[in-house]
């Protein structure tokens, strides 16, 4: 059973993997939300993403509980 678990998990990589080579415009979001903190100086970049996780998580949410919820 863990075997297959892991499988899946290993195949959805690959196809996340080949999805944001193909095509990296669908993240260009992650960073740029209202929300989202980004401090810039000459020497130090600091950015976090705060909005944009939350929505992030919200979506994965909600896909995974479609899914196990069959």
């Amino acid at each position: 059973m863990i075997s297959r678990w892991l499988i899946g998990v290993g195949l959805g990589l690959v196809f996340l993997g080949v999805i944001l080579n193909l095509a990296p415009w669908l993240v260009n979001w992650i960073g740029q939300l209202p929300g989202d903190i980004r401090i810039e100086n000459e020497r130090i970049k600091v950015y976090v993403p705060i909005t944009s996780m939350i929505i992030l998580s919200l979506l994965l949410t909600l896909l995974l509980n479609l899914l196990v919820r069959r």
